[in-house]
């Protein structure tokens, strides 16, 4: 197709994921047509900051020339082969070998491969609940998560997911799962202290397990770092108390790493932030830096010795997909996991995500309807208010953060909407003078909304 045939059609045959698709035909979406680096190009040439990452994906930013070598090369040894049980390919042992290397300071034994978040989300679930079967205790199927959190799209992850918009359109939901409260510090009931708020939550999970009845519990759910819940960021005691909580009843920690693992947060995975390992970690994006979809859930040594030393036949993994382990996907990561370290991709995550951090934290200063900034590393959170002093929620009805957003677009910067909160997650190979560029990009979009408001 031509351009303009391009823009006749975008909006009328493809139903977009998390958007209505009447609201997709009244304002079509942007078609991105290059990416080099930490910039794209629609396609009518306007070029911009990447600042979404393709959506929390593309680490190593787009068009990375090792990781597409890596990528046509093994299409012209072996395009595809799959490894159910009985068959395996090369890179498929290859990955798994690494990402285990990769992963020894937290114990992690396993791996089984998928297609991406909410598929590693999915394998998740069911590994605790069969986990817990091969132990002899049957009854633990249910599962707690935070409300803010997110868990993918599947019927599982739908049911964890602790925001109703995700969830309303598809209930009845997985029964047996519940939410207790995210520590936010901005948005919280109970206080402004960091530890006083860590101390609250985590009791509020226990009281949770305990209403629950601890026997019953298989697993808390949560993310290190919410990412499309609005960037919160909880205390640094939070998650240790969650650790010691999930022990003294006998209940698992998954880690949600499809957003922070492989470096989002400056350091390469979230948990690490903690200092807490998990039992089990969903992992995504980052791990093929978005080239090729793939997903990972892996395996901590508590739950893998269960299935190493079941003989009830139980222990059998009833769980996989036709390109788990995708020999171009695990390519592309074996790749993706060369480049992180040849270009020290954490620790620049870490240095130019404390200068964007420091630099966007004035807006509030700035503009009336910002109310609070937030994040770690490289992923942010600005969320806006109809009042700053009371914090005010910004109606979902509003257009102020669509506007941002445009003005931004127009001044050369992609960045993502979701509700009031206006979200950022660019490459982690992104440059200070890129970072420079993409805060005076927003606060000039912020100083345009502001002035016509």
């Amino acid at each position: 197709m031509d351009i303009d045939q391009l823009k006749q059609h975008n909006g009328r045959h493809l139903w977009h994921p998390m958007a209505h698709p009447q609201a997709i035909r009244d304002t079509p979406p942007d078609i991105i047509a290059r990416g080099e680096g930490s910039w794209v190009w629609d396609i009518d040439g306007h070029k911009m900051l990447d600042g979404v990452g393709g959506l929390w994906s593309a680490n190593l930013g787009h068009s990375n020339r090792a990781v597409r070598d890596a990528i046509v090369a093994q299409m012209d040894t072996l395009p595809f082969y799959n490894a159910f049980r009985g068959t395996t390919h090369v890179k498929a042992i290859e990955l798994s070998t690494r990402l285990v290397e990769m992963m020894q300071p937290e114990g992690v034994q396993a791996v089984v491969f998928s297609n991406g978040g909410s598929d590693a989300v999915e394998g998740a679930l069911k590994i605790a609940r069969q986990f817990h079967k091969l132990r002899g205790q049957k009854d633990r199927s249910k599962f707690i998560s935070l409300r803010q959190g997110y868990h993918g799209v599947h019927f599982g992850g739908m049911s964890v997911n602790g925001n109703s918009n995700f969830r309303r359109a598809y209930e009845p939901l997985l029964p047996g799962c519940f939410h207790v409260d995210t520590p936010w510090l901005y948005r919280n009931p109970f206080t402004d202290d960091p530890e006083r708020l860590s101390e609250i939550c985590a009791e509020l999970l226990e009281r949770e397990i305990v209403f629950q009845g601890p026997d019953t519990v298989a697993a808390f759910i949560a993310e290190p770092v919410q990412g499309a819940g609005g960037v919160i960021v909880p205390p640094a005691s939070y998650w240790p108390r969650v650790r010691e909580i999930c022990d003294r009843h006998g209940v698992l920690l998954i880690a949600d790493e499809v957003v922070t693992g492989f470096g989002r947060t400056g350091e390469l995975f979230g948990t690490r932030l903690w200092g807490v390992n998990a039992d089990i970690w969903c992992l995504a994006k980052g791990i093929s830096s978005g080239y090729v979809p793939l997903g990972a859930t892996a395996i901590g040594a508590k739950v893998a010795d269960a299935f190493l030393s079941d003989t009830s036949g139980l222990g059998a993994v009833s769980h996989g997909y036709t390109y788990s382990a995708h020999p171009v996907a695990a390519a592309a990561a074996l790749a993706t996991f060369d480049e992180l370290v040849r270009l020290d991709v954490v620790g620049n995550a870490a240095r130019v995500g404390a200068r964007l951090q420091e630099r966007l934290r004035r807006l509030p200063q700035r503009c009336a309807f910002v109310g609070d900034v937030r994040g770690i590393g490289l992923m942010i959170g600005i969320e806006m208010v109809t009042d700053q002093a009371s914090r005010a929620p910004m109606p979902r009805t509003s257009d102020i953060p669509a506007r941002v957003a445009r003005a931004a677009y127009r001044r050369g910067l992609m960045v993502r909407i979701s509700g009031p909160n206006l979200i950022l997650s660019p490459p982690l190979t992104i440059s200070a003078e890129e970072i420079d560029f993409l805060c005076e990009v927003l606060e000039a979009s912020f100083d345009e909304v502001g002035a016509s408001l």
